[in-house]
């Protein structure tokens, strides 16, 4: 050892590491919340639905492909997911047309037609079912002027695309209203002088941003309809083969004490109807990569 080393005395160790520190949030307790999240998601959806899939499981694979495929069953199958995903487009074209006319446009009544586009959330389904059905049937306000025309909009599978229509409208209007609200208006106009047309900037401004918000819309329009059965019933005439929706075929089964059938019936509706929202999530998720 030199005489200088001896001088400055044994070398300092090296700093200790600070222990990683967790960021703390603003809102403590993720662990708790998340845990009321799992519990109460478990006892409202996750518990009910195993509970519908062992019911159905109690039948051997014959019987349960035999229940699900049957004639009956797949023409149920065909209106209900038939009609749900028409009146999804439907609302999906009005939703987007009545969205920007109460962003953008200020005009008398305004707030009336803002409160009557959320009519079909407070309207108990079977009031409006029974409403449908006086207004279409025959001799209703409607239907008298259709039935010279040929066209009988009640007691048939399009009385019950109606009444998902009119049931799925709201969702697709307030999932497009933020976005319209927040989108910049200055974008539109900047794209008109530089010599855009307005359908160009429709097509290529505006709806591209309203996209993921208008899968939204679609997607929750589309499942509200498949599960509709107060505000169908009324207006659909539920003859087998033709007019029968499949939550009704549910109930007719449960009410002949065939609790394995309805719960065939219902998983399968489970099934198509969770793989087409797993599809338009994803569609949803790669349609942000591009924003």
């Amino acid at each position: 050892m030199t005489t200088a080393d001896a001088a400055s005395g044994p070398a300092a160790p090296p700093p200790a590491r600070r222990p990683f520190l967790r960021r703390r949030s603003a809102i403590p307790g993720f662990g708790l919340t998340m845990g009321v999240t799992l519990s109460v998601l478990s006892l409202i959806v996750l518990i009910p639905l195993a509970a519908v899939v062992l019911k159905a499981a109690h039948q051997s694979p014959a019987e349960f492909w035999a229940v699900a495929t049957s004639r009956r069953a797949m023409a149920a199958y065909r209106l209900t997911f038939g009609a749900a995903f028409v009146a999804a487009a439907i609302n999906s074209v009005f939703g987007v047309l009545t969205a920007w006319a109460l962003v953008r446009y200020d005009f008398p009544g305004k707030t009336i037609v803002n409160a009557l586009v959320d009519l079909p959330f407070a309207l108990p389904t079977a009031v409006a079912g029974i409403a449908l059905a006086t207004l279409y049937a025959p001799t209703g306000w409607v239907g008298q002027f259709l039935t010279p025309l040929g066209i009988k909009a009640a007691y048939n599978p399009v009385g019950v695309t109606i009444a998902l229509t009119f049931i799925g409208l709201p969702f697709v209007v307030r999932a497009i209203e933020p976005v319209l609200r927040d989108a910049a208006e200055d974008v539109e106009e900047a794209a008109a002088s530089l010599g855009a047309t307005r359908l160009d900037t429709i097509l290529r401004i505006v709806l591209p941003a309203l996209a993921p918000a208008w899968l939204t819309g679609f997607a929750m329009a589309f499942a509200r309809g498949v599960g509709e059965y107060g505000s169908v019933i009324f207006i659909a005439g539920n003859m087998p083969y033709k007019s029968e929706i499949a939550p009704l075929l549910i109930i007719i089964q449960l009410e002949q004490f065939e609790y394995a059938r309805a719960a065939t019936i219902a998983v399968v509706m489970l099934t198509v109807s969770f793989t087409m929202l797993l599809i338009i999530n994803a569609v949803q998720a790669w349609a942000r990569r591009f924003d």
